[in-house]
């Protein structure tokens, strides 16, 4: 058996990835964090599927249910929102997976700032503008932020900023980020990306708190940098007439070896 951990993406039910809709469908057991994964996914299950909602569990208690899946030659789907690479405690079941001996894998899913860029419609880095995106949060009771890791180390860098769970100290996110982006800066917030409910609000930064106040408390992503506003900037070069690459080349001959 194997306990496949599946991103289950950032909302909308059919922005799961095929493989990991296939996998649930194949599984007997699934286990899905029911507080943020569309219950539309549990659709996938086959008939007679053990389903079971891990938010009220335990860390011990979501263990136990895998080594039983494990006993009894069962896969199991444990699905999660967004994509596992982030703020999931993907790290703490695997380590606890690994010292029992059981087999698992993980399938990537849409992370939640791919769906707010795509519900902004924008492009979260631009050529002159951003080149780096960070994706950062601030402490919680969950989870506490390493000395160094702070909202101004990041800002100083002058890069888009993604920062999650953390629209309840939208406050203190806004005036530790002023001295660097400005007040004009811009900034949005985005409620529930992709999801029915969704809701964005554009604003600048040193007014953002302010449009914000009482239409969000949880479950949304805060983004701030240049780009969120920038529309006179250089086009990329990658497309450009005179630009010698593998698949254009500008020459008589491909600059490159063939298969390179």
């Amino acid at each position: 058996m194997t306990v496949h951990f599946i991103g289950a993406g950032p909302g909308a039910p059919d922005l799961i990835t095929l493989r990991g809709r296939d996998l649930i469908a194949a599984c007997p057991v699934c286990l899905y964090a029911g507080s943020l994964v569309p219950a539309a996914l549990l659709s996938h299950c086959p008939p007679g599927a053990r389903i079971v909602n891990t938010a009220p569990l335990s860390l011990d208690a979501i263990i136990d249910e895998m080594a039983a899946a494990h006993d009894a030659g069962q896969d199991v789907a444990r699905l999660h929102s967004g994509d596992l690479s982030v703020w999931s405690a993907l790290g703490e079941q695997l380590r606890r997976l690994r010292a029992l001996g059981i087999p698992h894998d993980v399938t990537p899913g849409v992370p939640a700032f791919a769906g707010a860029a795509a519900a902004l419609a924008c492009e979260l880095t631009l050529p002159g503008v951003a080149q780096s995106l960070v994706l950062t949060r601030t402490s919680g009771r969950a989870s506490a932020m390493p000395e160094g890791e702070t909202l101004a180390a990041f800002a100083a860098t002058g890069a888009t900023l993604a920062i999650h769970l953390s629209i309840h100290v939208l406050a203190k996110v806004v005036a530790e980020l002023l001295p660097f982006y400005g007040a004009e800066g811009p900034a949005a917030a985005v409620f529930r990306a992709t999801w029915p409910d969704e809701r964005i609000i554009r604003a600048p930064l040193g007014r953002l708190e302010e449009a914000v106040a009482g239409t969000m408390e949880r479950t949304a992503l805060i983004l701030v940098g240049r780009v969120l506003g920038a529309a006179d900037f250089a086009e990329s070069r990658l497309y450009a007439a005179d630009y010698d690459r593998r698949f254009r080349p500008t020459g008589d001959a491909p600059r490159f070896p063939e298969g390179e």
